[in-house]
């Protein structure tokens, strides 16, 4: 039965009386605006009220006291690791892996599955409408961890990015994942492959996208960052993995290749605009102007870059270069908290003690367009997302800042940066809405606690067992 005209009509939701930062080309900002959301997307913006005699509204909000922004973008993250937060507290990066690695080569569909809602749940209820997860450690009969990652992201209602990740260099060949943690090099490509013809969307307003992601220089071969690089443009993806994180990895990559980590990515096809990489803490004047050339995107992780002592990237560099710059949390074995708005206010805090820009380095506005439209340049989707535009997609979120941590502060982008995290009234994932309230409206979030002890219970005791 075809559906009629009053069930086919588009369905609107208002939202008035609200501070409004757009994030957009010119950091348009209403101090009191409206914005129409029409089906999946934005339909008007502006000063005031909205326009009178709009058909089928079926929700009006009105948002005084809050400040409203595009939805947060993460642009790095390693869900599994939910359930192996708290260890190795105080390794750098290299020690960490080692004691990590061991454990992680245990985990199965089931614990990624856990791990993945626990991740997506912490993100979610603090803003964040678009997530990615670099999955990299498929272990021998672990099931379907690709599927069970992204039926999480489904069932939450958050726009999301895999990055299908691999690893084909273990210990014996030099690198640092135990041999029984990775894959070969054609089964890495091969599931790659069919992971990305199974699960991507290319179109405007996909919920699900993949990535192709090899891990990183010292965990996977030449020929896999060469073959991957090849593979995801005959398919017409994106490009993800960790670079110049640390002082060690530039070692290793000199020793071993004899140049640098950006040379050697440069050699084997990993720069371009349809790449991105996480961290670039070790970055020197040559790298960032081979980045800005070619642009090739940066997942920034304050959070986890100290938790690790990996050090602090040269965030204003990068972007006075014109270096497309996102925020990510990194899994939360190195950012326990795995939240991403507190990344607002580390990311401009920490590139602060940089003693070249101190102040100057970064400002609150800055430090908003990170963590939204930097986020949708580097996963290749600022016409879709990462801005309130007519047009855009609904991705958005509403802060309240009328409560005692932010009432007295006069600005509210500098209330929602520097001060506490804000809570979340709600939040809007392609015009549905996904968090009122701080609590997730798709999912129950005490039932994801209990599953995420229980498998992280699960997996210690395998891993103790050997």
């Amino acid at each position: 039965m075809a559906p009629s005209a009053a069930q086919s009509a588009t369905q609107r939701i208002v939202i008035e009386n609200c501070a409004i930062a757009t994030v957009d080309a010119n950091d348009t900002e209403y101090a009191s605006g409206h914005l129409v959301i029409a089906d999946n997307r934005i339909e008007s913006i502006g000063a005031g009220k909205a326009p009178e005699g709009l058909e089928n509204v079926v929700r009006r909000i009105d948002a005084t006291g809050h400040l409203v922004t595009p939805g947060l973008i993460n642009t790095h993250h390693h869900f599994y690791q939910w359930i192996t937060r708290g260890l190795a507290t105080d390794h750098n990066l290299f020690n960490w892996l080692v004691a990590l690695y061991p454990t992680w080569a245990r985990i199965d569909d089931q614990m990624g599955y856990s791990a993945a809602q626990g991740s997506l749940a912490m993100m979610a209820r603090g803003g964040v409408t678009t997530a990615m997860d670099h999955h990299y450690v498929y272990p021998k009969g672990s099931g379907d961890l690709s599927g069970a990652i992204i039926k999480a992201a489904s069932e939450m209602g958050v726009r999301f990015t895999l990055a299908r990740g691999s690893m084909d260099r273990s210990e014996k060949d030099g690198g640092l994942p135990p041999d029984f943690a990775v894959e070969t090099l054609e089964g890495a490509l091969a599931a790659t492959e069919e992971t990305v013809k199974k699960h991507h969307d290319a179109s405007f307003d996909a919920m699900t996208q993949v990535a192709v992601a090899p891990c990183s220089p010292f965990s996977v071969s030449t020929e896999l960052l060469k073959q991957g690089a090849e593979l995801a443009r005959r398919l017409g993806v994106r490009l993800h993995t960790h670079g110049s994180e640390t002082v060690e990895e530039e070692q290793f990559c000199k020793e071993l290749f004899g140049m640098g980590p950006t040379d050697y990515f440069e050699s084997t096809g990993w720069l371009g605009e349809d790449v991105w990489m996480a961290h670039c803490v070790h970055m020197n004047d040559s790298d960032i102007a081979a980045f800005a050339r070619t642009k090739t995107g940066v997942a920034h992780c304050p959070s986890s870059n100290a938790r690790l002592a990996a050090g602090i990237a040269r965030v204003p560099d990068m972007l006075k270069a014109g270096v497309p710059v996102g925020l990510g949390v990194d899994g939360t074995a190195s950012n326990e908290s795995g939240e991403l708005h507190t990344e607002l206010r580390n990311a401009l805090l920490i590139n602060r003690l940089n003693p070249v820009h101190r102040e100057a380095a970064l400002n609150a506005r800055q430090a908003l367009r990170l963590g939204t439209y930097g986020g949708a340049q580097v996963l290749g989707r600022a016409s879709q997302i990462g801005s309130l535009e007519e047009g855009k997609l609904a991705d958005l979120v509403l802060w309240k800042l009328d409560t005692l941590a932010h009432a007295s502060i006069a600005d509210p982008v500098t209330a929602l940066v520097f001060g506490a995290a804000a809570p979340v009234t709600a939040s809007f994932v392609n015009g549905k809405q996904i968090v009122e309230n701080n609590r997730l409206l798709t999912v129950d979030e005490d039932a994801i606690a209990r599953s995420t002890r229980d498998e992280a219970q699960r997996l210690a005791r395998i891993a103790a067992q050997g």
